[in-house]
This record gives C-alpha cells, structure tokens and sequence, in this order.
C-alpha cells in the first residue's frame, strides 16, 4: 500500500514508519515538526534519517517520502494524499494538562485538523482501502471497578471534597466502599475529565462516522500509557515515564501527584506501532474502536522507583500530596477485542521496555521542564 501517517516524525509515528517499511509499503510521513516535541528550529525529522538518506528505505523494499506540513493548512492535507490508499492519522496535540488551559490550541489541532484530513478524503474517498486513527484511553475517564457487593460498576470522577482531603481512592456509589479496580473494556460509558479526551473522543466518533458513510473500513485505537524511545524527554506534558527520565537525568525527583498509587496500563511502542499496522492491513470486515493495551496495572510510582533503579541513581521520588483537576485515580486496559479481531498481543515486557527507552535516552536531548509546567498548572488552579 501507499500509506499516509500523519505524524509520521513523532513518538508513535515514526515506530509506525518503521514498521511500514519493513514490511515493503510506500510511506508519505507529514508532520509540522512542532517545536515542543522536536526542539526549536527542527528542519528534518531526524528519527527518520536511515530511510530518507538518498531516498531509499531503511530495509525491506519499502520507501518513505517526508513532507512538512501542518493539516490546518489550506492544501496540505490534498497535496500529501496524492496517490494514496491508506491513512494512518497520528498527529494530534498530546498533553492533558495543557489542554486545560489551552483549549483552543487543542481543538484546533485535533479536531478542525482532522476535519481537514476528512474533508481532502471525501473528494475520492473510492480509493480509500484503509483509515486508522489514533484514539486515547483518556475517553474512558475513571476506569472501570468492582465491588465486592454491587458488582461491575463504573463510578462517576472522584468528588472534589474526598480529594480535598486526601481520600483518593474510588468508592462505591451505592455503599460507599473502596472499589476494586477491573480491567476497562470498549463497553464501558465514557468520562470526559479533560479538554484533550474530548477532542479525542471527538477525533473517534468523526473518523469513525465518516468511514461509515464512504464504505471506508476504519479503526480507532485507544492507545494507552505509551512510553518508549523517542518519547520527547523536553516535553513536559508528554508520557510519565519520559518526564520521570528526564527529572532523573537532570539529578531531580520525580513528581507524583496524591500518593503514587494510582495505577496505569504502560504499552511499549514497538507494540503500539504493531497495532497500527496490524489495523492498516486488516481484513475489510475489520472496523471500530480497539484498545490497545498489555492489560497489566503498573503504578506510578513503581514507575519511578524502577526508573531510578535501572539508572542507578538513588533519587526517591516525591510524593506531592496534591492532586490536578480531572485526573483519574484507575484505569488498566482490557486487551481481548483487539487480540481476537486484530491477532494484537502486546509482547514487550515493562521491565524489558523501561530498558530500550533508558538505552535510547542516553544520547537523547533531555531538558527538565516540569517545574515550568507544575507552576503553571498552579497558577491556573488546575493542582489542588
């Protein structure tokens, strides 16, 4: 296939041009090499160097074609579909926090982005044998819970007067019992705790919708905690563990917010990138929502502390005590529908992934901004 992967110089996309070329497709990678993920004054991706040095591809008959350009763009979007047959739409802006106070600059990206992507699609949307777009676990809000004595239940976002006070934990709405958390699969109804989990809930139902309308098989993947090389370690708003490195490469203890107990579904890239071209050369009966996930809870602050432990620097976290507007306490993956409908298995163990990243980061460029954007989120009111 001719495949577009919009994003296709960042964290995710890159992974999936690789995979894309070893496995002999022809790649068109568009991204706007954004300043906060790239660095100041970026020209080239150069994540993606091997494959474009001269032209060629960097192994197994495929080639990639590099265009900068942002989708808002008037032009962008039509020029770099030229020819293709299938869409991989990665690019979006990344940061729940940030999103808070910058809902604009969110919803522009993310959604009048996409709907220029949609809007170039419909003027041939025949030729379209494929569309997979990035969708988050953020949509699901609080994960989904078990009591003991009411069953599978999926609580409404924590009230503000138990986290004013510490009580972090999720508890029974009906008996008012700490929940247990359970794996949270695509059924479970959906929280919208931040302005980044609507524009990507946003970015589902519109890609999902149109792929009805046009015949167009299309799958949306609930990426969960992503982490891995080529992460931004200069990004504040980016996954936890890149900020973890980063604060650890500079000498600093990483932040957590409550107590560091709330847990996560951490996915290594490599498998990431596997479920988006798993879900590009799927069969045509192959459409919907998918999470992507390894469906193992890890906490955050086992995120932390194993950090530290593979660095070899004796830096504890902090426990900040404190908690930001919107953040959820539990959610873990549930990984079954993507296995059955996709043959996607998450493979890379979290100690073996934490490994490749600290590997990778050694000679990565690592600036610590966390202080910048903690203090910002204050100022916002957004940490309580």
């Amino acid at each position: 296939m001719r495949v577009l992967v919009t994003g296709g110089a960042g964290f995710i996309g890159s992974h999936v041009v690789d995979r894309l070329v070893e496995r002999g497709h022809e790649v068109v990678a568009l991204d706007n090499l954004d300043p906060q993920v790239h660095g100041e004054g970026a020209l080239f991706p150069r994540n993606l160097e091997r494959h474009l040095a001269g032209g060629a591809g960097g192994g197994g008959g495929g080639t990639v074609e590099f265009r900068r350009g942002d989708l808002r763009d008037p032009g962008v979007a039509a020029s770099a579909l030229e020819g293709v047959d299938a869409v991989a739409h990665l690019a979006a802006a990344v940061g729940v926090g940030q999103s808070m106070y910058a809902p604009r600059y969110y919803t522009s990206v993310n959604v009048d982005g996409e709907g220029a992507l949609l809007e170039a699609m419909a003027r041939e949307p025949a030729r379209y044998r494929r569309l997979v777009v990035a969708s988050s676990m953020s949509i699901y809000g609080e994960g989904a819970y078990r009591c003991g004595e009411h069953g599978a239940l999926a609580p409404a976002p924590r009230d503000e007067d138990r986290l004013a006070k510490g009580e972090w934990e999720v508890p029974c709405p009906v008996c008012g019992r700490p929940l247990e958390p359970a794996l949270t699969n695509e059924e479970k109804p959906l929280q919208f705790t931040s302005v980044y989990a609507v524009t990507k809930k946003t970015q589902e139902e519109l890609a999902l919708c149109f792929g009805r309308a046009y015949g167009i098989p299309t799958v949306a993947l609930r990426f969960f905690n992503v982490y891995g090389s080529r992460q931004a370690l200069s990004n504040p708003y980016t996954g936890v563990a890149a900020i973890f490195m980063a604060r650890l490469l500079s000498g600093r203890p990483p932040k957590l917010f409550e107590d560091g107990r709330q847990t996560r579904d951490f996915i290594h890239v490599s498998d990431v990138a596997d479920a988006v071209v798993r879900s590009l050369e799927a069969e045509d009966d192959v459409s919907g929502a998918f999470n992507v996930c390894t469906g193992r809870p890890v906490s955050i602050r086992q995120v932390a502390e194993a950090l530290a432990r593979r660095l070899g620097v004796d830096i504890p976290p902090e426990v900040v005590g404190r908690y930001r507007a919107g953040d959820i306490r539990h959610c873990v993956g549930d990984p079954a529908r993507a296995a059955e409908a996709l043959g996607f298995r998450a493979v890379t163990s979290f100690d073996d992934g934490l490994d490749e990243l600290i590997s990778w980061s050694r000679e990565a460029e690592a600036t610590d901004r966390v202080e910048t954007s903690f203090a910002e989120l204050v100022r916002q009111g957004l940490v309580r």
